[in-house]
Parts: structure tokens; C-alpha cells; sequence
């Protein structure tokens, strides 16, 4: 029987496997001596030789050693990779830490915040609720938007980035229906340009834009138009436009009755700004009174529910000083100490006193003082709380207030803002350990660099 052999790469290269005993040379052998297979061994032993002589010794990489070039390529591209961990190795925490004090401790400070309670010491049970209902408001003021003229541009974008963030972050946790701004809204208002306060009402919008169901009012301040004497009608008609914020405007939502009151038009001197307001309180005075049932109501002047009104103006009510505030984001004590002048610091005793009589407001929410302030008024009749600014520019610790009105009752509680000061020890901290961390990093990354090449 024929023997069945496996067919190897010798076949293709020396006619037979590669362990087969060698053909006995007869190359040189003359050819006329050769019998017939011993000729076909010839030929096949000639055209060995001469691929070997010709072809094989030219072939250098065959006969000399050189670096693999597969593996030269695997290495070269293993560096590459470790080259870029490293990178993002070193730019993952400088990352997070700048997302933490940019935007995530916003977050962390304001969800600790909440809508306060109803409670009975507030409520006023002689005052019918009727079709009136429950009214979540969010109060801020001093916001104070730099313009062109004063602070640096980091200063700005610093600031202004800070407010947004806070705003922004408080509107998404805690959803109130209205947004009311004590003012003052701009820095330069009563110095800037047409085309400058155009930018200036753009910036508002954009840092203080509201979801779709969420209203929002402004409360003029001496930094938009001035104070009382450097007003102009123009100042006054350009803001008003911008803002649709005129002297004096009532809003009456869910019963409850906002009065907003510009503080630079109660000088009580007949000005142009100032007679027309009085008279505006006078009327909204009147329609409260009807609603209440007291006097004659005249045709449009009737409101479906009646409730002491909220009081909101940039000007704090007459007080001498802030003395009596006892707050955790109040004046300091050598600021506490120094004496209000009237119609610069708060309202005249006139003003004050003309609008507790006309108005009777349960609530006065003011601003303009930077600082945070509760003060009671008439017996405890009415409670005004003055608001701090808003911005880090201002206040290390800003803060803004969240109140639930219902027509015979309210509740307010204060939210704190992330201090300016918080915020820079928490750089001043993760900087160092981002650098030690970088320098153990980079160190073990040149370790595994120099064992890669030597092996």
C-alpha cells in the first residue's frame, strides 16, 4: 500500500518535509552520466542553489537582526495612551473641584432651604379667605449690576455668574409663583448710555430669566434713575418702560394685594414723581376700603377680596438705625451703631406714617441697607423685613426670603446663600492637595514609563 504523508511547507520548499533524508548531491555530476531521476534531482538541486545564492542573501532582514517593527508601533501607541491618562488623570479633580464651588454647592446650600409654614400667630381670623388662596413669593433685592464704569471684568463676571447660579438653583428647588426685586437692579442706571441700558435690561433677562408660570416685578431703586434729586422724567420713563414699573402699581393675585412703591417719589414735596404717587396710594387706599366694605366704591374701583395689603419699596419705613436688627446676616456692629438720614438711608417719618395710615400693610418688604433687618411696627401690627443683597459684591453672606401669603395669613422664612468666603477657603484647600496629587501622580506615571522602555 502507498504510504498517505502530510503535506508541510518542506514540500513547497525543498520538494519533500523537512525531516526526509537529503538527495545525495550530483550537481557535480555531468548530466550525460545521470539516470533518469537522478537528472530531475539535478534540476531541482540547481534551482535551489540559485534562489539561495540570488534571492535569500539579498534579503538583509533574514540574515541580520533589527527591532521588530510591530512591536516598535505597540510601544509608540502604549505611551501615547498612558500620555493622555495622565492627562486626564490631572485634569479630572481640578475639574470637579471647580465644578463643586462653581455650581454643585449651590445646590448643597439651597436645597436645605424650604418653603415656611402657615401658623396662627400670624393670622388674622376677622379677614374672610373667600375665593383667595395661597401665594408662594420670592424676594430678593440689590442685585446691583455692574456697568461699564466701575469694578474689573473678572469682577463682573464673577459676581454676576455668583447671582445667576443662586437664582437659577432657587427657582429650580423651590418653584414660586412670583419673583418680586427690591432693586436696586443696576449699578451705573442713572449714569449709562441708551445703548448701555439696552445691554444692561438684556443682562437682567438672561440672569434672571423665570420658567414659563413664574412671574416676575421690579421695584425701582436710586441706583436705576437716582435718588429724589438727580431724577429726571426721562430716567423715570426709561426704566418704567423697560421694566413696566411705574411709581405706585397694585397687584392683587389669589386676594392677596401687592403695592409697589417707588421710595424716591414718596419726598412728599409735590415734584413731578411725587404727587402723582401720593395720589395713586390715595386710590389704591380707596379701593382696599371698599373691598372692606367701608365708603362709597365707585365704578372699577371694586377688588373681589379684600386683604391687608404687602407693602414692597427699595427704601426701608423710618427707623433710626439698624440698632434694633438682630439678624445673622445684619450690619456689622460699627455699621448698626450709625444714625439713618431720611429720604437717604429710609423713608421720612412723614412718608412712613402716611403710608401706615392710608395702607395699613402687614407686611413691608424692603431693601437698599445691604443688610438683614426685622423690625416691627404699630404694636406688632405690621413687620418689616429689609432684605440683604443679593450679590457677593456686597454681602459675604447674601441671602433672599421665601413667604406664603393667603389673604388672613403669611409665613416667611430666610434662605442663605454659599458665603463668598466658603467658597475661596474651599480653592485655597483643594489647591494644595491638587498639587501633591499631581506631583504622586505624574511621579508613578514616569515610573511605569521607564519600566515599559527597559522591558
Amino acid at each position: 500500500m502507498p504510504v498517505i504523508t502530510a503535506l508541510t511547507p518542506g514540500n513547497y520548499l525543498i520538494g519533500q518535509p523537512l525531516s526526509a533524508v537529503p538527495d545525495p548531491d550530483v550537481l557535480a555530476v555531468p548530466d550525460n552520466r545521470l539516470r533518469y531521476w537522478q537528472l530531475v534531482q539535478s534540476f531541482h538541486q540547481r534551482i535551489w542553489k540559485r534562489w539561495q545564492m540570488e534571492y535569500l542573501h539579498q534579503r538583509a532582514k533574514w540574515t541580520s537582526s533589527a527591532p521588530n517593527l510591530k512591536l516598535l508601533v505597540n510601544n509608540e501607541f502604549q505611551e501615547w495612551l498612558q500620555n493622555l491618562s495622565l492627562f486626564f488623570k490631572l485634569l479630572l479633580p481640578v475639574f470637579l473641584l471647580f465644578f463643586f464651588c462653581e455650581y454643585l454647592i449651590y445646590y448643597v446650600v439651597l436645597i436645605q432651604c424650604h418653603w415656611p409654614s402657615l401658623d396662627t400667630i400670624n393670622e388674622e381670623p376677622n379677614i374672610a379667605v373667600g375665593d383667595g388662596g395661597e401665594v408662594k413669593v420670592m424676594l430678593l433685592a440689590d442685585t446691583h449690576l455692574l456697568g461699564s464704569r466701575r469694578g474689573h471684568w473678572f469682577d463682573k463676571l464673577r459676581r454676576e455668574w455668583q447671582m445667576h447660579r443662586a437664582f437659577q438653583t432657587a427657582i429650580t428647588l423651590h418653584r414660586p409663583d412670583i419673583v418680586f426685586l427690591l432693586c436696586d437692579v443696576f449699578d451705573e442706571g442713572l449714569s449709562c448710555s441708551d445703548a448701555e441700558f439696552n445691554a444692561y435690561v438684556q443682562r437682567f433677562h438672561s440672569l434672571f430669566r423665570v420658567p414659563t408660570g413664574t412671574q416676575i416685578f421690579v421695584v425701582v431703586g436710586n441706583h436705576d434713575i437716582g435718588f429724589h434729586y438727580g431724577i429726571s422724567p426721562y430716567l423715570q420713563e426709561r426704566f418704567t418702560q423697560a421694566f413696566n414699573a411705574p411709581s405706585v402699581r397694585l397687584l392683587s393675585i389669589a386676594g392677596n394685594h401687592f403695592v409697589l412703591i417707588n421710595s424716591m417719589a414718596m419726598e412728599g414735596d409735590g415734584c413731578f414723581l411725587c404727587r402723582p404717587a401720593e395720589l395713586q396710594v390715595n386710590k389704591i387706599a380707596s379701593r382696599l376700603q371698599c373691598a372692606k366694605g367701608v365708603g362709597k366704591c365707585r365704578k372699577g374701583m371694586a377688588l373681589k377680596q379684600y386683604s391687608r395689603p404687602i407693602l414692597l419699596q427699595h427704601f426701608p419705613m423710618y427707623r433710626e438705625s439698624d440698632a434694633e436688627c438682630n439678624e445673622p446676616d445684619e450690619a456689622p456692629e460699627d455699621e448698626k451703631a450709625n444714625k439713618f438720614r431720611e429720604r437717604w438711608e429710609c423713608l421720612s417719618r412723614e412718608s412712613s406714617e402716611m403710608l401706615f395710615d392710608s395702607l395699613n400693610p402687614r407686611v413691608i418688604m424692603t431693601g437698599h441697607t445691604h443688610h438683614g433687618c426685622h423690625v416691627e411696627h404699630r404694636e406688632n401690627k405690621a413687620h418689616e423685613f429689609t432684605i440683604p443683597s443679593f450679590s457677593w459684591r456686597n454681602k459675604d453672606n447674601p441671602s433672599f426670603i421665601l413667604a406664603l401669603f393667603s389673604p388672613n395669613n403669611y409665613a416667611v422664612s430666610k434662605c442663605f446663600m454659599p458665603r463668598e468666603t466658603t467658597v475661596i477657603k474651599i480653592y485655597l484647600l483643594g489647591v494644595p492637595f491638587l498639587v501633591l496629587y499631581g506631583l504622586i501622580t505624574y511621579r508613578r506615571h514616569c515610573k511605569r514609563s521607564r519600566f515599559f522602555k527597559t522591558h
